[in-house]
């Protein structure tokens, strides 16, 4: 077995970090995860801590140079975050601004897709955790956390089963606190710390927000 790994699978990875946020525990929190690996995590946490779950959304803005490699992100309001080599890169800035309001009509069919039946849920005034699977560059979860501040929780939490060091770092100010199971400077791939890492497709994603919600699942998917 590969000596990076650390969890089972993402559902071990979410009972771990459910017992790291027993705090809240009971005081409804909002439980807010990035599609589509943290899907099913959320719902592990949201059934913990009996809060709710919903999605926030960000999408990666990948380099013109190599499509593995994040640069930055944007989130549902049109933010868009740079990493400090995209900042400096005048091509970057204006390939980023050429896609921007093509991610963002993206990010926007997401929305339709994962969670056609129901609105999404203000966090304002409330317990909001934002969680992912795994912290790598960081610029999605930079981006998910701009959008839920913006709508001004009472409380912002990220919470993430292992992390970059690096990443972790710049996280850390954004929010009033993280939750981390492992950071490690020896960071190659999320899937590194995990013995079953396998994909979730957007149906998955689809059918476990509608059991949220109380919604029963469209049987056809909405054109784009």
């Amino acid at each position: 077995m590969n000596e990076s790994v650390i969890f089972k699978d993402r559902m071990d990875a979410a009972e771990q970090l459910a017992a790291g946020l027993q705090e809240y525990q009971g005081r409804n929190p909002l439980i807010l995860a990035i599609p589509r690996g943290a899907v099913p995590m959320g719902k592990v946490l949201a059934e913990r801590l009996h809060g709710e779950l919903d999605i926030v959304l960000a999408h990666k803005l990948a380099s013109p140079f190599n499509p593995e490699f994040a640069i930055g992100a944007i989130d549902e309001t049109g933010w868009v975050y740079l990493s400090s080599t995209g900042e400096e890169d005048e091509d970057t800035i204006a390939m980023t601004e050429t896609i921007r309001e093509r991610q963002l009509a993206e990010l926007r069919q997401r929305r339709i897709l994962y969670a056609p039946f129901m609105r999404p849920i203000d966090p304002q005034g409330r317990i909001a955790i934002v969680v992912d699977d795994g912290l790598a560059t960081g610029a999605t979860m930079i981006a998910a956390l701009h959008a839920v501040r913006a709508r001004q929780p009472a409380e912002l939490i990220c919470a993430i089963p292992v992390a970059a060091s690096d990443s972790l770092e710049k996280i850390t100010p954004l929010v009033d606190k993280v939750v981390c199971l492992h950071e490690t400077w020896q960071f190659g791939a999320i899937s590194q710390f995990y013995a079953q890492f396998s994909q979730v497709d957007d149906e998955e994603v689809r059918q476990i927000l509608a059991a949220g919600s109380g919604a029963t699942v469209p049987t056809s998917l909405p054109n784009g």
